[in-house]
């Protein structure tokens, strides 16, 4: 994880970093004193928050070299939470797809609901949350586990009926058990439908996350909401990059990360 968050961090700073070579190669004119006080004036009507003044405001590795540790705390955060989530969404979602993948009705029924549920507009799903479990951790983690299940649910169920039956019958042929049939058939043949179902899953997590911002939830959108909030203060617009690229960065990372080990896990004769 602590590879991640410096890849993340060194990735942000060199786009800073170029944002900054940028500047020095082309720098911007010093502002005339009637610009000054007309932009100053702006503060009187709630426009602006601050002055400014002929510096030029930080760059975005300025900011970033300047808040390490504050964009490094972001980083774990945002990583910590998708782990946690994603982990919670596989368990709950393999096992109810094992439970239920043979009767179409609760089929039906589990799937229906977790596509109902999946049409929530999540900001509402937060704020449902935040009554029995207060700010924090808590509602964010409920309601992206929530969000999170339909992708896995209904991959588990379809990556189990998607099996040959004449590859089960000869199992049973064999003398297998119906678990040691589940274990060792069932599913190491549905794994690479399932584990598309997780890697779908975490970058919903990832997209959603941030908005958890609001109920108090940790991560990177609270960098991303909070200088939306304050646009155009001193350091808002660096504040908010930050937040969308570094969440952008580990999404790529996580997804490349699933695509890996979907690679290494999958039996040779499954690969596409």
């Amino acid at each position: 994880m602590l590879q991640t968050v410096q890849l993340s961090v060194r990735l942000l700073q060199q786009i800073g970093k170029w944002e900054h070579d940028a500047q020095m190669a082309d720098p911007t004119p010093e502002p005339t004193e009637e610009v000054i006080e007309g932009f100053n004036g702006l503060g009187d009507l709630g426009g602006v928050d601050g002055e400014i003044s002929g510096v030029d405001k930080p760059s975005l590795f300025d900011f970033i070299s300047g808040n390490q540790e504050k964009v490094i705390s972001a980083f774990v955060a945002q990583i910590e939470l998708v782990i946690v989530v994603v982990s919670l969404i596989s368990i709950i979602a393999i096992i109810t797809g094992l439970l239920i993948w043979k009767n179409s009705t609760l089929v039906e029924v589990v799937t229906s609901f977790w596509s109902i549920v999946f049409t929530i507009p999540s900001l509402a799903m937060f704020i449902f949350f935040i009554g029995p479990f207060g700010l924090g951790w808590k509602p964010a983690v409920i309601a992206l586990v929530l969000y999170g299940q339909l992708p896995v649910v209904r991959n588990t169920i379809v990556g189990l009926r998607s099996i040959e039956p004449a590859i089960l019958e000869s199992a049973m042929a064999m003398g297998m058990k119906p678990l040691t049939v589940l274990r060792k058939i069932h599913f190491p043949l549905a794994w690479p439908i399932i584990i598309v179902g997780i890697r779908v899953s975490c970058m919903l997590t990832f997209g959603i996350s941030a908005i958890a911002a609001y109920v108090g939830g940790p991560g990177l959108g609270d960098l991303l909401f909070s200088g939306l909030a304050q646009l155009g203060s001193f350091n808002a617009m660096n504040q908010t990059l930050v937040g969308a690229v570094g969440i952008t960065i580990l999404a790529l990372i996580f997804d490349a990360f699933f695509v890996i080990v979907r690679r290494i896990t999958t039996p040779r004769g499954l690969r596409v």
